[in-house]
C-alpha cells in the first residue's frame, strides 16, 4: 500500500505530477480566505466555561481547571491514530481538532481526485451531509427571533399544498424527526433506485402522498423531508433563496468564507474534493447524491477551518443566534408517550464514556462526516471524509481518548453484545400480530445486532440487563430488549418484548424454516399500483428468484424478495443500494391477496394495491 510521510502535510502538490497542479494556483486564493477568516475568529474572543454555562449547554467537568495530555503528546497519538490513511492511491479525510478554540490538530490524508492526482490539504473543502441540518435549524430560529416564523404552527400555514392530514405536524417536528411524514429521498429510492431526481420532485412526492408514517410526535423517524420543507419555508417566508439566507445570516457574519450550501453535486466549486464510492473490485466511481435540490437536509460544503471556528460558536459565546435560540437548539424532543430523545434541533446530546458530548454526523454518496463538540472540556472535533474506508464516529470517539486521556473519562467504553454470548438469537426474525413490526436478530464482524424490517445489521451495546441500539445509530427508534430471557435460552424464545421508542411490541417467531418461495411467493405473482409513488410494479419469477419490477416517472427499479412466512417477506434493493432493503407484510381478504405493505427504515406501510393482470 504506498504511503507518504509528508501527503498530510502537503498543500495540493499532486503526487503523480511534478509540478504544481491547477488546484495548487486555485488554493493560493483559498489559502489567503483561510487566513483572514482564522483572524476574524480569533477577534471574537476565546471561549472560557463560564461562557460555556451560559448557552445551556450540559456541564461535565471544570474546563479549566482538568490537566490534559500534553498538546505534543496528543499530535504524535492522532498521527498513529489516522496512519492507515495516510495514502496516495486512495481517498482520504480531513479533520480538525481544537482545545478552548485553539487549534491543536490540522491534519488531510488521502486523495481529493483519484482522477486528477490531487492530495487533500487542510483547507480541502468537502461535503459534510446530514451535518448541515442544524444550520438550517438555526437559520428558521433567526427568523422566529425576527418575527417572521412560528416554529409551533401547523407546516401547511406555511406550505399549504402539503396534504391535509387528521394531526398536522410541526416545523419544530419536523426538525426533531417527530413529525410523522414519510421521507422523500427514502420513497424515490423505493420508486426508482439513485436516480438523480429534478428540482422540485421532493416536493412533488410529499404532495402524492397518502397516507404518514405515524402522527405527530408519537414516535421519532429520520426525514431528510421534513428539513427540506422547512427550507422550503424559509425561503417563503425571507424572499431569499435558502442558499443566500444561510450566506448572508449565517456563513458571513461567521467569517466562514469557504463554506457554502450547494444544491447540486454538478455544481463545480473550486478547492472541493471529490466524492469516491468503492467498487467491490476496488476502484471507485463519482458519488453524486440523487438530487439537484438539497437544501437543509445536507447541502453544506465547508472545511475543517470554517467548522471548528463554528463550533466555537455553538459553545459560546454566540455571534450568530440569540442564547435563547441556541437554547432551543439544545432542548431534546419528548415524545406523546413522555420519553425524552437523545435529538434536538439537528444535533444530538449523548454522553461517551461518561462525558456530554454534543454532535451530529453525515453522510453523502462517497463521503462521511462527524462533527462533535465536550463542552464540558472545550474540546471540538471534525472530520470529513471524501470516500476513505472508516467510521468517521469511531475516529471521533477515539480522538476524544487521545486529547482528554482515561482520567478524565468516568466510565469504561460501553461494551457491545457479541454473538458468541446469543448463538441461538442469530438469524431469528420476529413480527408483530398485526405485522407492522418486522425485526431479526444476526452477527455483525462478531457482534450481536438488530435488523429493523431487513435493515443492515446494526451491533447493540449491553446496558442494565437489556440489549440496547441507540437513535443515533439506526435513527429510528431507540430500541431496547431484556438480555435475561434471550441468554437464558438453548433457542431462541417464541415471543419476545421489543421497546420501540417507548411502544411496547410483543413480537412472534417467524417459522425456523422459511416456507419454499415458490410456493409462498406464487399467492404475490401479479400487477400493482402504487399511488403514493406515482408508480406500477409487477411481481413475477426470473428462474427462481422471485423479483419486484417497478416502473415509475423516473426509470425502472427491481427488488429481490426473500420468504420468512406466507405473509412476511424480506426485500433487497439490487446494483448501487445491494445492501439496503426492507420488509413486506401481505394484506388478504378471504385468503386473496389484496394488497402488500413496505417498510424501511424510514418508511412505513407503503401501500401497494392488487389490480387485475
Amino acid at each position: 500500500m504506498p504511503t507518504s510521510p509528508f501527503l498530510s502535510h502537503a498543500w495540493a502538490w499532486s503526487p503523480v505530477c511534478s509540478a504544481p497542479s491547477p488546484s495548487f494556483r486555485r488554493c493560493a486564493s483559498l489559502r489567503t480566505r483561510q487566513r483572514i477568516r482564522r483572524q476574524l475568529c480569533q477577534q471574537r474572543g476565546t471561549t472560557h466555561a463560564a461562557a460555556i454555562q451560559t448557552t445551556g449547554i450540559p456541564m461535565s467537568q471544570s474546563s479549566m481547571a482538568d490537566t490534559y495530555p500534553a498538546d505534543d503528546l496528543c499530535v504524535t497519538a492522532l498521527d498513529r491514530l489516522f496512519q492507515s490513511v495516510n495514502r496516495s492511491d486512495a481517498p482520504g479525510l480531513v479533520v480538525g481538532v481544537a482545545r478552548h478554540g485553539k487549534p491543536i490538530y490540522r491534519r488531510a490524508f488521502g486523495l481529493a481526485s483519484i482522477e486528477h492526482g490531487v492530495a487533500n490539504t487542510p483547507w480541502t473543502r468537502m461535503r459534510i451531509g446530514s451535518t448541515s441540518k442544524h444550520f438550517a435549524s438555526l437559520a428558521a430560529l433567526l427568523l422566529a427571533e425576527d418575527g417572521k416564523l412560528d416554529l409551533d404552527v401547523g407546516v401547511r400555514t406555511y406550505l399549504p399544498e402539503l396534504p391535509e392530514f387528521p394531526q398536522e405536524p410541526t416545523l419544530r417536528q419536523f426538525m426533531t424527526h417527530t413529525g410523522g411524514f414519510r421521507d422523500s429521498l427514502d420513497a424515490g429510492f423505493l420508486a426508482s433506485g439513485p436516480v438523480i431526481k429534478p428540482k422540485g420532485e421532493g416536493l412533488a412526492i410529499q404532495m402524492r402522498q397518502g397516507e404518514v408514517n405515524f402522527a405527530p410526535g408519537e414516535k421519532m423517524i429520520y426525514n431528510n423531508s421534513g428539513y427540506q420543507l422547512l427550507s422550503l419555508a424559509i425561503e417563503r417566508v425571507s424572499g431569499l433563496s435558502f442558499e443566500q439566507f444561510l450566506k448572508e445570516r449565517i456563513f458571513d457574519p461567521m467569517g466562514m468564507l469557504d463554506t457554502r450550501s450547494v444544491p447540486s453535486d454538478f455544481e463545480i466549486h473550486p478547492g472541493t474534493a471529490t466524492l469516491h464510492v468503492p467498487q467491490p473490485d476496488g476502484s471507485y466511481r463519482r458519488g453524486m447524491f440523487p438530487s439537484e435540490e438539497v437544501r437543509g437536509e445536507g447541502a453544506i460544503v465547508s472545511t475543517i477551518d470554517d467548522m471548528l471556528c463554528w463550533l466555537r460558536n455553538l459553545r459560546g459565546p454566540h455571534k450568530v443566534g440569540s442564547d435563547d435560540s441556541w437554547a432551543q437548539m439544545l432542548t431534546v424532543a419528548r415524545l406523546n408517550n413522555g420519553l425524552v430523545c437523545k435529538y434536538s434541533l439537528g444535533l444530538q446530546l449523548e454522553q461517551y464514556r461518561g462525558v456530554d458530548i454534543i454532535h451530529h454526523g453525515g453522510t453523502v454518496f462517497g463521503g462521511n462526516c462527524q462533527m462533535l463538540t465536550v463542552p464540558g472540556h472545550a474540546l471540538d472535533i471534525i472530520i470529513i471524509t471524501n470516500g476513505a474506508a472508516v467510521s468517521v464516529v469511531e475516529l471521533a470517539n477515539s480522538v476524544i481518548e487521545v486529547m482528554l486521556g482515561e482520567d478524565l473519562l468516568p466510565l469504561p467504553a460501553e461494551k457491545t453484545a457479541a454473538s458468541a454470548d446469543f448463538m441461538p438469537l442469530v438469524g431469528a426474525t420476529y413480527a408483530s400480530p398485526d405485522m407492522q413490526m418486522v425485526f431479526g436478530f444476526g452477527d455483525a464482524n462478531g457482534k450481536l445486532g438488530f435488523a429493523i424490517h431487513n435493515s443492515p445489521v446494526i451491533p447493540v451495546r449491553e446496558e442494565n440487563g437489556e440489549l440496547c441500539l441507540d437513535f443515533s445509530r439506526i435513527v429510528t427508534g431507540p430500541y431496547r430488549v431484556a438480555m435475561q430471557p434471550l441468554a437464558a435460552s438453548d433457542a431462541a424464545p417464541s415471543t419476545i418484548e421489543l421497546d420501540d421508542g417507548g411502544t411496547r411490541w410483543v413480537l412472534e417467531r417467524l417459522p425456523e424454516t422459511a416456507p419454499s418461495l415458490a410456493v409462498a411467493g406464487q399467492a404475490l405473482v401479479g400487477n400493482y399500483r402504487v399511488p403514493d409513488l406515482n408508480a406500477q410494479a409487477k411481481i413475477e419469477f426470473d428462474g427462481d428468484a422471485l423479483v419486484v419490477r417497478i416502473a415509475s416517472d423516473f426509470g425502472p427499479n427491481l427488488l429481490t424478495l426473500k420468504a420468512h412466512s406466507s405473509d412476511v417477506f424480506a426485500w433487497n434493493f439490487t446494483g448501487q443500494l445491494a445492501q439496503l432493503g426492507g420488509s413486506l407484510t401481505v394484506e388478504r381478504s378471504n385468503g386473496e391477496v389484496i394488497g402488500l405493505r413496505f417498510n424501511t427504515l424510514r418508511t412505513r406501510h407503503m401501500h401497494f394495491q392488487r389490480i387485475a393482470n
